[in-house]
């Protein structure tokens, strides 16, 4: 898929408003790696006694693992706001690779082929359908605060923004969602899996983490934000990853995230930055 069709639309059907009530928590994730045995999202909800209706995901709901059909099921059951990543804006035009915006030719990205060629393989026609009508934008109010919900970036969906990245790269994504949606005082983001917050000039980013990707620390555990009274606070989900690990081996996906989810590391670290590869988080 080329640049231009990864990009967000300005148009209205790409953006989606909720509604003018302004809940007292949100809870914010995204998922990526999905298994039975991994509740996250509805764990998520139920211990902070958060309304299905106000938890959002921001995108790749399904991707390296073992159950795409079951996850989907689950989240469209939820009634959980969602916004398309670039594993959904593929896999519902049936594209052969996953938009994942890695390197050609680049480990992450031959890695890639083997669970997307899984996903897609199994993935049902209806699933697909639901996918195109996802939004790129979602905005809400939370508190006062208005807040613009995106997967990677906006020039880009497939973007990524890491906690270190240059602030002049988040104030250029800030500049084009206004662009589309007017003043906004949060940015949630998703497609990199590290749960982070910068302060951009007056505009807050919040990566919301991944419920399921750990994040190449060492630490099998995952996370999700918590917005809640003006603040976003980040937690730790627990969930049976060696289960969810086995899952992905008796499916055949060995490719080396089945051990991502127990020892904490990611297989290949081409895309991180130097800052956060494993050198670095272990010293």
């Amino acid at each position: 898929m080329g640049f231009s069709r990864r990009r967000i639309k300005g148009s209205s059907d790409g953006i989606y408003r909720f509604g003018r009530a302004e809940p007292a928590s949100v809870a914010i994730w995204r998922q990526l790696f999905q298994s039975p045995c991994h509740k996250g999202h509805g764990q998520l909800g139920n211990r902070k006694k958060i309304a299905d209706d106000h938890r959002i995901m921001t995108g790749d709901a399904v991707a390296y693992c073992a159950h795409p059909n079951e996850t989907i099921d689950l989240i469209r059951k939820s009634g959980a706001a969602m916004v398309a990543g670039n594993c959904e804006k593929q896999l519902a035009i049936d594209a052969q690779e996953c938009g994942c915006g890695f390197e050609e030719g680049s480990l992450c990205n031959l890695l890639s082929v083997g669970w997307y060629s899984f996903t897609t393989s199994l993935l049902r026609t209806d699933l697909r359908q639901w996918m195109k009508t996802l939004p790129d934008i979602a905005v809400f109010t939370h508190q006062g605060l208005r807040a613009a919900v995106i997967h990677g970036g906006v020039s880009d969906i497939a973007r990524f923004l890491w906690p270190n990245s240059p602030q002049s790269e988040f104030e250029f994504e800030i500049k084009l969602l206004q662009d589309y949606v007017g003043q906004i005082d949060l940015v949630i983001a998703g497609h990199c899996g590290f749960a982070f917050t910068r302060q951009i000039g007056p505009v807050t980013w919040i990566n919301a983490g991944t419920i399921a990707m750990p994040e190449n620390r060492g630490d099998p555990r995952t996370r999700f934000a918590v917005l809640e009274s003006k603040a976003v606070r980040f937690h730790y989900l627990d969930y049976d990853h060696f289960a969810a690990s086995q899952a992905m081996r008796n499916a055949g996906l060995n490719q080396g995230y089945d051990k991502s989810l127990v020892d904490g590391y990611w297989p290949s670290e081409e895309v991180l930055p130097a800052e956060l590869r494993r050198e670095r988080a272990m010293g």
